[in-house]
């Protein structure tokens, strides 16, 4: 492959999953203290994550298992919700193909943050038949199908096999009560604070940057918004009521949740009417759309009275629109929390009523990768390996087929008074 490709690639992987990991002094102060925090953190972060070990001999095949329906068949609602999101599918087509191409060393730090447990490394590792790999067949509590799980349980709530989670919420006993299974969990407020996020979803200040701006920024985006102040943490909305959901930009219900939209007509004369549409990021506490993948248009339509389409006034992109190898910003039209886009138009009021406005949001949540896959298929297709091309092509489809709609909202236009 063009050393080109194998070098806009590695920025690319990199840029979604370099792990971030802010270094904080420890210290000794109270467990639920900010320093402490961020010990924590960054402890609980620390990569390589070591291998989690063999369970304490007491414990059951199921409570010593990495696999995550093993976890589930206690957390139901749990396990349900991640398996649906995509978390459970960070190791999908769109990794996979690059992981092929890519040195291992790069590779290593893709997986950093979409299969970070040196379990999952391994399994990789030894699919990928990387030199020097381990051969040996995982212990029986390694799943075979680890690897592919993704940002599972264990990533988050396991090390060295301890677990650990957030302070117990109503109805769920303290960690160190007798008798839980795999010897109860350790609390950790943690797991509620931002900045446990901010390990993948976070550049450091020295990070991969164009034009200035980190390609990863999203955690300083939040911090520099009213949310903190709100006590508003990116879990607040990305895991509501503690659901393991991580709804984003994928998701047309986040989007709406994320805008508030307000579409007016004013008779500028008895013969023309002028039309104003605004968006405002007013429920996303970082840009709108975070990050460089997502590609998102507001668009103004003329809408006859049997509701067809039939002149588009005006429309915009909110985007950060970069080329494909993460090499020269074209433009950054995204939305800061608050800020509002505008569109407006002026024409001639319809002659007959039924006559509409509509104002339309179409979500493109891949729109980068769409771009880099065709271009990886049309100029270097010929020279992937059937497994890679195959991969590629899964990951390009997938890619197009995310498109949707997230909000379409219409205004009447008042017609022309026709004298008898």
């Amino acid at each position: 492959m063009n050393a080109r490709y194998v070098i806009a690639l590695a920025l690319l992987a990199g840029s979604l999953v370099t792990a971030a990991v802010f270094l904080y002094s420890p210290a000794s102060t109270p467990p639920d203290d900010n320093t402490s925090i961020a010990s924590f953190i960054e402890k609980h972060w620390q990569h390589p994550i070591a291998a989690q070990g063999a369970a304490p001999p007491d414990y059951s095949t199921r409570e010593a298992s990495l696999d995550a329906s093993a976890c589930g068949v206690c957390h139901s609602a749990q396990y349900q919700d991640w398996s649906n999101s995509l978390h459970s599918r960070s190791v999908g087509a769109g990794l996979q193909w690059q992981l092929q191409v890519l040195p291992p060393v790069q590779a290593l730090k893709c997986l950093n943050c979409h299969a970070p447990l040196a379990e999952q490394k391994t399994l990789l590792a030894q699919k990928l038949d990387w030199p020097g790999v381990n051969r040996q067949p995982p212990p029986a509590y390694v799943p075979q199908d680890l690897h592919r799980q993704g940002v599972s349980c264990p990533v988050c709530h396991l090390r060295r096999q301890q677990r650990f989670g957030p302070p117990p919420g109503p109805g769920i006993p303290p960690g160190d009560t007798p008798g839980l299974p795999h010897g109860g969990y350790s609390a950790q407020q943690a797991f509620t604070d931002s900045r446990f996020c901010s390990t993948c979803h976070q550049f450091p200040e020295d990070g991969p940057a164009i034009n200035g701006k980190l390609l990863e920024n999203t955690y300083a985006e939040w911090r520099d918004s009213p949310y903190p102040a709100r006590g508003k943490s990116c879990q607040s909305c990305h895991m509501p009521q503690r659901k393991h959901l991580w709804r984003g930009i994928h998701d047309p219900a986040m989007v709406r949740q994320a805008l508030s939209v307000d579409l007016d007509t004013t008779l500028v004369n008895d013969h023309e009417v002028a039309v104003q549409a605004q968006v405002r990021n007013s429920g996303a506490g970082h840009f709108f759309p975070t990050y460089l993948v997502a590609r998102v248009e507001v668009s103004l339509w003329l809408l006859d009275p049997q509701g067809k389409r039939q002149t588009q006034l005006a429309s915009a992109i909110i985007s950060r629109d970069l080329d494909i190898w993460l090499t020269e910003e074209y433009s950054d039209t995204r939305l800061a929390p608050n800020e509002t886009l505008t569109l407006k138009a002026q024409l001639d009021r319809p002659r007959q009523p039924g006559w509409q406005i509509e104002l339309r949001i179409d979500v493109a949540p891949r729109e980068h990768y769409e771009r880099m896959f065709e271009s990886v298929l049309r100029d270097q297709g010929d020279k992937l390996s059937m497994t890679v091309r195959e991969e590629l092509e899964t990951a390009l489809g997938e890619a197009r087929n995310s498109h949707y709609n997230a909000l379409k909202t219409r205004r009447p236009l008042p017609a022309v008074a026709i004298a008898n």
